[in-house]
């Protein structure tokens, strides 16, 4: 049986967040920013952000696969969805629900330079940094995070607890059963 522990509550997460999108709004003062957000773990993180940003804001998404069902990263990342207009010259934030080892992020990050960006930066709600094997790090980082799997707030565990509002542990799971 699964069984959650909250780790950051909804009341932290919805300041973290405002204060996120302060200092975006405040880095890319007058000028407009497209937000690039990771699906499907960042879409609830994407949403809120953006209402905190007083720029002109456009949204985007990519989406990969490196996740399975399994708590453990697959170490291949594949793109399943690109995204859909151009992004050169664009102030791109690529906005991901959690860093963790850095691979599927330097893959990403790699791939929308390749566009040529006017500029690339990096808004993670969650960062595991003692996990991180890849020489990436975050431009707006909510937390840090212990090393321990994590759901709620657009995370998953096999497509569920997506819908919780607050960040939390899973401290048990199908590997213990």
């Amino acid at each position: 049986m699964e069984k959650l522990r909250v780790l950051i509550g909804r009341e932290r997460i919805a300041a973290k967040v405002a204060e996120m999108g302060q200092r975006i709004s405040q880095d890319f003062a007058g000028e407009p920013v497209v937000l690039i957000g990771v699906l499907k773990g960042a879409t609830i993180f994407l949403a809120d952000l953006a209402r905190q940003i007083t720029l002109d804001v456009s949204f985007d998404f990519i989406a990969v696969s490196s996740y399975g069902t399994a708590k453990q990263q697959s170490g291949e990342v594949k793109l399943v969805k690109d995204v859909d207009r151009s992004m050169e010259g664009r102030n791109i934030i690529l906005v991901e629900d959690i860093l963790d080892t850095g691979l599927t992020l330097t893959y990403i990050q790699s791939m929308l330079r390749a566009h040529q960006p006017k500029s690339l930066r990096i808004a993670a709600l969650l960062d595991k940094v003692s996990r991180r094997t890849e020489p990436i790090h975050g431009d707006y980082v909510g937390f840090e995070i212990p090393d321990e799997f994590v759901v709620g707030y657009g995370l998953d565990f096999a497509e569920r607890y997506r819908n919780l509002p607050d960040i939390c542990v899973l401290e048990s799971g199908p590997e213990s059963e």
